[in-house]
């Protein structure tokens, strides 16, 4: 069960309320203002995360390898967009539980990533066997 949904709306519900308490209608101006404020902040930050991804091609990334030591369970699809400056290319039936998307980079290298309810449950890296024209170093 996501409990953001329920708790942000009911914490501001209750600071609105202790502000008119404590402070009056002054209080539920400055408890307003800062609720505004703060989502603007984050309306801010996801139309940049948005706006850098819209210039690249989908499903790309620099580092497929980077990419996977950087992914943590619990992240959230826009903090892995944002690390990726990419949108991924979804794998699975638009709106369907879980959604997996996947980022490529030039090497074919990809990672797949899982997600549930919007947070990463699962990510996995593939990699292809090297071909045998190529030199190792």
């Amino acid at each position: 069960m996501n409990f953001q949904k329920f708790f942000v709306p009911i914490a501001g519900l209750a600071a609105v309320l202790l502000a008119y308490r404590f402070y009056g209608w002054i209080g539920v101006a400055g408890v307003v203002t800062a609720l505004v404020m703060w989502m603007l902040l984050h309306f801010t930050r996801m139309m940049q995360v948005l706006k850098r991804a819209a210039n690249r091609p989908i499903g790309y990334v620099d580092s497929a390898v980077m990419l996977n030591a950087k992914l943590k369970p619990g992240m959230t699809l826009l903090h892995v967009v944002a690390m990726t400056r990419a949108l991924g290319k979804l794998q699975t039936e638009k709106d369907a539980q879980p959604e997996i998307f996947r980022w490529t980079d030039g090497t074919e290298s990809h990672v797949t990533c899982t997600f549930v309810g919007g947070k990463l449950a699962h990510h996995e890296l593939f990699r292809p066997a090297p071909s045998e024209s190529t030199p190792a170093p």
